[in-house]
């Protein structure tokens, strides 16, 4: 399975943008979506199961992100509204062939296929 990140860019304090994860070869169980800004470890953004009902966010994008997905493409998404210059990173997507539980969903050793980054600068 390869996952490929797009839609990353620049962005203004209260911009939005879309990123998007293309699965190749099958469709995956959970799919998220981690986050590293420079001199800072991955962190946890967003995920979704394979049915596409239960969805997990962070605290700090809670009510600002929204992760969606096609099963019929292998397309997750993440639309970013109200990005802040905090939410400048690395995005990286990745996914597991098994349906994660809440307990493991933060932990990046749990997902088996990544993306590449996708990079969003946020200026003020």
């Amino acid at each position: 399975v390869q996952l490929q990140a797009s839609g990353g860019g620049l962005a203004q304090a209260g911009d939005s943008l879309r990123l998007s994860c293309a699965a190749s070869g099958r469709t995956l169980g959970t799919m998220g979506w981690f986050r590293q800004a420079p001199g800072k470890e991955r962190e946890f953004v967003t995920a979704i199961r394979q049915s596409g009902n239960t969805k997990y966010y962070a605290d700090s994008v809670k009510g600002r992100f929204t992760i969606s997905r096609d099963n019929a493409k292998n397309m997750v998404y993440v639309q970013m509204n109200g990005l802040k210059p905090e939410d400048t990173a690395a995005y990286y997507c990745a996914g597991t062939g098994r349906n994660l539980i809440l307990s493991s969903i933060r932990d990046p050793d749990q997902y088996d296929f990544w993306g590449q980054g996708t990079l969003v600068t946020v200026s003020s």
